[in-house]
């Protein structure tokens, strides 16, 4: 077999694998579990592993190294850096890994599917899954079905449609980068009639996909991205009148479905009320802990994917949630990466669309009387510029990029913008030689090794914890934890659960109680030591102090637990708990009653136990607090 077929065999093999990359994320929820996200850890594996082949099958092969290249480079060098200063190991591996796997899908994209009928083909592939799934979520909402696949949405989801996602939102984002390359090729590619019918229906179906999905964000950041759209378009005259047409159509039909979908009216009018799951005050109250959690680390932010670990120091009264995210990916990267990363992000995002204002006058051709040439390129350029910029728009209120599916489109996106600079210029070209085969060729290797152990690890780790999840017994939940643990035992997650078993196990009153209680603190203990932030780790060990009856030794956990958590209504509560057990019962009262002013409602240990303070406070034989 002749260097030039195996490179053939090789550049498809390369397609197959991004093109698995980018279907698989979207069908498997967005690719949040863990084993979903090691399938695609493993796919980009592979596509380094063929992308390192062709430089030795053929030794023509050429490097594409437009500027947005420097700027990832850049901050893959800045995240490995932040690994290894990071406060929590665990949660800083997975958001380089991450960061590894993007990176690599950008640079793989960007020098392996630059031929026009690659990107053709990926353009087809996209919009055929967007469509599926647009019908997939239309039919949820048809059916008023909660499900996605096996899956159970939550309860605040129902009455939308999501698709192949959880969070209709997600759907949104997903379809929203997709809705301007279906509309950008049916007004401006080469494709004959029937081919902008194919293009028209997919754009409607991906229209009313993100329609049924009744996602605020979704609806601001596609109504903005399409009339930035409109006005580029409008200074061809070729275009004015299917663009007008095609404003009125979408405008009309929208404000239709808002007006007479009474799920979609009800989540604009319950926006403001206080209790409402569609409250947007929610965002405000994460965005003013984040803004100040930036501003005390201002440079290099608190740490990568530590915004959910440091949050609590943060926690303003009304929000009491586990928030995990910002709700907007801008504060998102600046808490965790600082000024530095944020400045390498804008210079990403600034080389890209740079990158597009350069190429467009090279792809779409314009004669003197200002009429147009139709183009495939120009097409794709418009197409993925505005879907970017939908999406962008959307991070101001969500976290869309924090849902690997999502970024990955993006970023394969952002890979096929800059690719396009070649019809531009010339000067991004390398060709890399010995010294640069062989450099790329030990980094490429140096990713496998790294990323293929990870790959297997987070897919072991992951299939242990849905296991423990569905568990019916308490055994058999153990069991799987520690087969967990086992393969990573840097998850403090699980080390609290297998430690909060044991505690159970011990308060049941077996015989062995105490020794249940001490096998419990020494998880307990190690929780501590894997994520200093984490006050669960500090209150359990408290609890097991006060079972053991040594009030004074636990005192010092639970007040370590309100420093690191100081608006926690559910820890001010167990906090009077602690005080309770220990017979100080003017602290516990203080206490359960700074849980409730906290949060007065949904509260009932609180007001369980301050009953019980306020009956032993009234009797005359209380003892004194200490």
């Amino acid at each position: 077999m002749d260097r030039e077929l195996l490179d053939q065999w090789c550049e498809r093999g390369i397609l197959a694998v991004v093109l698995a990359i980018l279907v698989f994320g979207p069908l498997a929820t967005g690719a949040v579990r863990g084993q979903d996200f090691a399938v695609l850890q493993g796919l980009t594996v592979l596509g380094i592993g063929l992308w390192v082949a062709r430089f030795w099958i053929n030794p023509s092969h050429r490097l594409q190294w437009p500027p947005a290249c420097w700027a990832v480079l850049a901050f893959v060098v800045y995240a490995v850096v932040r690994y290894r200063q990071a406060d929590v190991e665990y949660v800083t591996r997975l958001e380089l890994i991450r960061v590894l796997v993007y990176a690599w899908v950008f640079f793989i994209v960007l020098n392996n599917l630059h031929r026009q009928e690659t990107t053709r083909l990926l353009t087809w592939t996209l919009l055929g899954l967007g469509m599926a799934v647009s019908i997939y979520a239309i039919f949820q909402y048809l059916t008023d079905s909660n499900k996605v696949w096996w899956f159970v949405r939550p309860v605040q989801y129902s009455h939308r449609g999501s698709g192949t996602y959880i969070c209709p939102d997600h759907l949104a984002g997903f379809l929203e980068m997709l809705l301007p390359v279906a509309l950008a090729n049916l007004l401006v590619s080469k494709t004959k009639a029937l081919g902008r019918v194919f293009y028209a229906y997919i754009a409607l179906v991906l229209f009313a996909g993100i329609g049924v999905a009744i996602s605020r964000g979704g609806y601001l950041a596609t109504g903005l991205a399409l009339l930035v759209m409109a006005v580029w378009l409008l200074r061809y005259r070729d275009y004015r009148k299917p663009v007008l047409i095609g404003l009125v159509v979408m405008a009309v039909a929208a404000g239709g479905f808002i007006v007479h979908e009474r799920h979609a009216q009800k989540r604009f009018a319950n926006m403001f009320k206080n209790a409402s799951v569609d409250n947007v005050r929610v965002r405000p109250d994460l965005w003013v802990p984040a803004a100040k959690m930036w501003l005390d680390h201002f440079w290099f932010g608190v740490g990568p994917a530590h915004f959910d670990v440091r949050f609590p120091a943060y926690r303003t009264a009304p929000l009491q949630s586990r928030p995990y995210w910002v709700h907007n990916d801008y504060l998102n990267a600046l808490a965790d990466w600082g000024a530095t990363g944020g400045i390498i992000i804008a210079g990403f995002l600034t080389c890209v669309a740079l990158g597009v204002v350069k190429t467009w006058k090279y792809v779409h051709r314009v004669s003197n009387d200002v009429s147009t040439r139709r183009s495939d390129r120009a097409a794709f350029v418009m197409g993925a510029a505005i879907g970017m910029l939908a999406l962008l728009i959307h991070a101001l209120v969500d976290f869309n990029l924090q849902i690997p599916a999502n970024a990955l489109l993006f970023v394969a996106l952002a890979a096929g913008l800059s690719s396009h600079l070649r019809f531009a210029t010339t000067r991004y070209w390398v060709t890399p030689g010995w010294p640069g085969r062989i450099a790329v060729t030990v980094v490429g290797i140096g990713a496998i090794v790294y990323l293929a152990p990870q790959t297997l690890r987070r897919w072991q780790e992951s299939r242990w914890l849905t296991q423990a999840a569905a568990a019916r017994t308490a055994t058999a939940q153990y069991d799987a934890l520690t087969l967990a643990h086992a393969v990573e035992p840097a998850n403090v997650e699980t080390v609290q659960k297998i430690g909060e078993i044991h505690r159970l196990v011990s308060w049941e009153g077996a015989d062995n109680w105490r020794d249940q209680a001490d096998i419990a603190m020494k998880w307990f203990a190690l929780g501590m030591k894997l994520d200093p932030w984490e006050t669960y780790s500090f209150v359990h060990y408290g609890m097991c102090l006060d079972w053991l009856g040594e009030h004074d030794r636990a005192k010092r956990y639970f007040d370590q637990a309100v420093k690191l958590d100081p608006q926690n209504y559910y820890l001010a509560m167990i906090h009077g708990w602690h005080y309770l057990q220990a017979e100080d019962y003017a602290d516990a009262r203080a206490e359960l009653e700074r849980s409730l002013k906290i949060k007065s409602w949904d509260n009932p240990l609180a007001v369980k136990y301050l009953a019980i303070v306020k009956q032993r406070l009234a009797a005359p034989t209380v003892p004194k607090a200490r």
